[in-house]
């Protein structure tokens, strides 16, 4: 499945450069060498700095007191994922292309900016876990759910810009429902690729009804959830900024 998070180390790392610490964050990230058809998808991450502007996000937001480790690698499909033993998150080369592959068949304009607002999406999400971990945060729901719901608060937090990139990946997330419609893995922690993306659309219009009356259809966003996407969205925010109200950055 395009787009998978899910717990565990897919355990392909290779030999590549040292880690780097993020300043002030507690969080090391890690370049894998990646395999051959990679090497783009390794060149855009570095590029677009996705994986620092995650860590310096989370960093801003709270004091992080055990090491969160990143590794960036070729996963061959597996997927992004965290690992509870380790405390660390695997983010995947692979996926660049993967996403830009779902919007590609979608529309052939569709910008790079999407794309890495998606791998910010996962970043957040896996982060997420570890905050849950390491803070021992009390879930409300599933946690892939409440993990979404950290991705979006921390994307809705940079204002319009976010809000734009929370949409670009409820529509990969559409997209990637669309593309696997016929497709059967079994029982999964998470909601479906379609209620995630609908779950994501739903916060933006309750952030922000007004700058996105248009995303209220039968087939984006059904007007019946939009009615409560203020009140739903305002509680979300409320439980992940109470969950972390000990460990938030003064000033």
């Amino acid at each position: 499945m395009v787009l998978v998070a899910v717990a565990g180390v897919s355990g392909c790392q290779k030999p590549g450069v040292p880690p780097t610490e993020v300043e002030g964050s507690g969080i090391t990230i890690r370049y894998e060498a990646p395999a051959g058809s990679d090497r783009d998808d390794a060149a855009f991450l570095r590029r677009r700095k996705v994986v620092e502007e995650a860590a310096s996000a989370v960093a801003a937001l709270a004091e992080v007191d055990r090491p969160i480790s990143v590794g960036v690698v070729s996963c061959d499909g597996e997927g992004s994922s965290y690992d509870p033993e380790l405390t660390h998150v695997e983010v995947c080369y692979d996926e660049v292309s993967e996403t830009r592959e779902l919007f590609r068949r979608a529309s052939p304009r569709r910008a790079d900016d999407d794309v890495a607002a998606v791998m910010l999406e996962t970043l957040f999400h896996e982060t997420a876990h570890a905050l849950v971990d390491i803070f021992e945060l009390r879930v409300h729901g599933r946690e892939e759910d409440f993990a979404d719901q950290f991705a979006a608060l921390m994307l809705l937090r940079k204002g319009i810009t976010g809000e734009q990139q929370l949409l670009a990946a409820a529509e990969a997330w559409h997209l990637s429902e669309v593309t696997n419609e016929d497709v059967d893995d079994g029982p999964d922690e998470h909601s479906s690729d379609g209620q995630r993306a609908v779950n994501y659309r739903c916060y933006v219009y309750g952030t922000a009804s007004g700058r996105h009356r248009g995303l209220v259809s039968p087939d984006a966003l059904p007007a019946e959830r939009a009615k409560g996407c203020t009140k739903e969205w305002n509680a979300v925010r409320a439980s992940w900024m109470t969950a972390l109200a000990p460990y938030l950055r003064k000033g």
